[in-house]
This record gives structure tokens, sequence and C-alpha cells, in this order.
């Protein structure tokens, strides 16, 4: 393919580790700059847990590092990781995050006919896709609404918080009835990409959450919910790479994933007293777009024949 098409460069992307070392074969073979595309680290402490699988992690990710023109990383967090770890090779190793799609949120504002509340008369947050059970634990939120509606602050009918293709609905269920507040959430199924983009618009508020064991990872979805433009709770931690976007967009106040405390004075604050703080900065929002991400992935690539 390479003898037929003639690229001007070599592009292999992680997790599946394999596609560094035929990246750097091929990069052998033809002299081509070849740009590993790591996306989140390989490596880490106790992943892979299998000592023999882990070594070969090590191995495949210094041969990339130390071979490939570019590095990409998807966070800053991981980014710096790999900087720290080689730091002969710092300037190669580069930040390529995530974003969004501007013609599909386009495509559906269009088609949309006004913009209906989820639940009218109730505010409604949404959580749109997996809610894993160690990575993005709710227990601490089913706590923070039990307190609520213990104090009065939320009533049935009047707040709700909407779980999307959760996955795992059974946990969530759990949570639900041992904290007494199941009229307050709603657990729904998975829906095509486009009615789950109107849905986030739709919302009055969008839930993201990310445990500090996440640090240096950023869930896609929150590119989408900038895009979305809606208010967004974050609960995450504030050292965290999740929190730094999220700061990044004009969003200043975030909620430790474990605190229940924390996160129901965020949802006091911010969606029953004074909803707009948490709505995201117009120039955030741009450069966040695919389109953006394309334009900096351009830049990086140009100059790699500089």
């Amino acid at each position: 393919m390479i003898h037929e098409f003639k690229p001007q460069a070599i592009w292999s992307t992680y997790p599946i580790a394999t596609a560094h070392l035929i990246g750097a074969e091929l990069q052998k073979r033809t002299g081509l700059p070849w740009i590993a595309d790591f996306r989140d680290p390989m490596a880490q402490e106790g992943y892979p847990a299998d000592l023999v699988i882990h070594r070969q992690f090590r191995e495949i990710e210094a041969h990339a590092v130390h071979h490939a023109a570019l590095s990409f990383f998807t966070t800053p967090g991981a980014a710096r990781i790999y900087r720290e770890r080689y730091p002969d090779m710092a300037e190669r190793i580069q930040v390529l995050e995530n974003g969004y799609d501007e013609e599909s949120f386009a495509n559906v504002e269009q088609s949309m006919l006004g913009r209906a509340p989820l639940n009218p008369g109730a505010v409604t947050l949404l959580h749109s896709g997996i809610v894993y059970p160690a990575e993005r634990d709710p227990t601490a939120l089913f706590v923070a609404l039990q307190q609520l509606k213990a104090s009065g602050h939320i009533q049935e009918g009047k707040f709700k918080i909407r779980f999307r293709a959760a996955t795992h609905d059974a946990l969530l269920i759990t949570l639900a009835k041992s904290n007494g507040v199941e009229a307050f959430i709603e657990i729904c199924p998975p829906i095509p990409y486009r009615e789950a983009l109107a849905e986030m618009l739709r919302a009055d508020g969008l839930l993201v959450m990310q445990a500090s064991n996440c640090n240096q990872q950023i869930p896609a979805k929150i590119y989408e919910y900038l895009r979305a433009r809606r208010p967004i709770l974050g609960l995450s931690d504030p050292q965290g790479d999740t929190a730094g976007v999220l700061n990044s967009a004009g969003i200043n106040k975030v909620a430790p994933l474990d605190s229940p405390d924390a996160i129901s004075e965020l949802i006091l604050e911010a969606f029953l007293i004074e909803p707009r703080q948490l709505e995201p900065e117009d120039t955030m929002v741009v450069s966040a777009s695919r389109l953006g991400r394309t334009q900096l992935l351009a830049k990086h690539l140009t100059s790699i024949y500089e």
C-alpha cells in the first residue's frame, strides 16, 4: 500500500499495542516519518496486571517514543507522564485532545422543532454514556441527592437526573433504592447518536463524572457537552485533567466525585439558585471542534518536514 499510494507519513494508534510494532517496522523499511498516536498511557502502575504483558508494553512504548517523529496523547496529564518518563524525547511528545463533530450538531439543531425541556417543570440533568463502577463511581452523588431531599431543596417532580445508556443499570437502581431517591432518577436505554445529541441540547444541565484514579484521562463525551452549550456539572478531582478542561472553558466550579457534601452544595448553588454559572465559554467551544483539532494536527505534521 505504501508503494501504491505513496503516503507522506505513517500513523499508528494504540490501544492495539501491536499497531506501534507495525508502525515501527514500516518506518524502518520505508524511512517515512512515523507518528505514534497513544491516546492514553500504555504501561501504568498495576496495568496491565500480567507482568509479562506489562513488560512488553513498556518495551513497545519506549521504542515508539524514541523512534516516532511525534507521539500524541489526548490529555495534558498523559503527555506529562511520558515527558517525565522519557525526558530526552519530551519535545516530540504532544497533546491532541478529542473533539466534537460540528456538522452533526448543526444538522440536529436544524431538524429540532424548538428545544422543549426533557421534563417540563423539572430541572433535569443528563449523564449520557457508561457509568463505570470504579472510574465513575456514582455512590456519593446518590448520597448527595438523599441530603438534598432530606433538606427539602429538591422535591419529587421538580428535579431529575437522567442516565442514558449507563450500561450498569443495576448499580444505579440499587443506589437509588438504598438512598430513597428513586423518584429523582431516570434510567434510559441507548438511542441513536443524533437523538443523543438532541437530548444533550434539551437538558437543563449535563453531568460528567471522573474519579481521581483517572486524573490523566478525559471522557470524550465532555467535548460534545461543551458544544451543546448547556451548564455542565463536573464531579471530578479538581486537580485532574477533566476539571482542567472545564476550567479552561470558564467553568471554575467542580465537586470531587467522592464528596456528597460538595456535590449537594454544587447542585444546590448551580442548578437551583444560579443555573447559568456553569455554561462553557464560546471560545473554548469553538476550539474543541474536530476542525479545530485538525488545524492543530496539521501544524504538528508540517513541523516534522521543517
